[in-house]
């Protein structure tokens, strides 16, 4: 009997071990592509997903005041940033995948679960290309602690599709846009060239992430006949916990459907004149 989209968000959302769990993501990203090509989709179906997806036994999960903080310049430094990369890149696999099963009551369009479906084999990709420059280092995902909180806005908006689109692609994916150039400083100045190919390829493929979340957060807004813009601000205020960081990569951004009057009004430094 052929699986449903959302039994197969949900078999990767049960996968504990990250090598296995973006296994199954790309096979069942492969099997939703190959049957929309073939012009015979395959149902959506409904799910139960579980609150928190399945996880392996390491890392340790802390509170993010707990996680220990080290120098990015050296050695040990790129390590542990990339140990926190592989660890996001980890939670927007169960993420895109979770935006699937979670909100089949919603009917969307086949071209939304063909933009989670894309973003959670590129997640699955990234997560990847982490673990290899982490195991080319002599360590691994799992060889330090990470932060908890990660899976936060997905159970604060759990049954709030607008606050998800909201807070996890158009707050904290942009977030990456503004973090991974200095990432890619970094490990230039280090000659990393494994490590530099894996971060401009997720720098280039988040932008696309971003760009699904404003797009479909418009499109329901269409739906409702509701602002965006104060719409946008009344979800992030809800259920993003603190004000947003400058400096934002307003280029990057705007790529990605995020004008700055978005987002200057929710950060803690006076806005420009331009994003009021």
């Amino acid at each position: 009997m052929t699986q449903s989209l959302a039994e197969m968000a949900v078999e990767v959302l049960t996968t504990a071990d990250g090598r296995a769990k973006t296994t199954i993501s790309k096979q069942h990203a492969d099997a939703w592509f190959a049957a929309r090509e073939a012009g015979a989709p395959l149902p959506i179906g409904t799910a139960n997903p579980p609150l928190q997806p399945a996880r392996p036994a390491q890392p340790e999960l802390l509170n993010p005041r707990d996680v220990p903080r080290r120098k990015p310049g050296s050695p040990q430094g790129r390590i542990a940033m990339l140990h926190a990369v592989a660890h996001i890149e980890l939670n927007a696999v169960d993420l895109h995948w979770d935006i699937i099963a979670r909100f089949t009551d919603v009917e969307m369009p086949l071209g939304f679960y063909d933009d989670w479906v894309k973003s959670a084999a590129e997640e699955s990709n990234h997560f990847n290309l982490i673990c290899d420059s982490l195991e080319a280092k002599d360590s691994f995902y799992g060889a330090l602690p990470a932060h908890a909180g990660m899976w936060r806005a997905a159970e604060d908006t759990s049954d709030d599709l607008m606050g998800r689109l909201a807070v996890v692609p158009m707050v904290l994916e942009a977030r990456g846009l503004d973090v991974t150039p200095g990432m890619i400083r970094i490990f230039e100045n280090a000659k990393d060239e494994q490590t530099l190919e894996a971060l401009r390829i997720i720098y280039a493929e988040e932008v696309g992430h971003v760009a699904y979340g404003s797009k479909w957060f418009n499109f329901l807004c269409g739906r409702h006949a509701l602002d965006p813009k104060a719409t946008f601000h009344g979800l992030v205020q809800k259920y993003f916990h603190g004000a947003l960081k400058p400096p934002f990569n307003e280029e990057k951004r705007a790529d990605a459907g995020l004008p700055p009057d978005f987002y200057w009004p929710l950060s803690d430094e006076e806005p420009p004149a331009y994003a009021r």
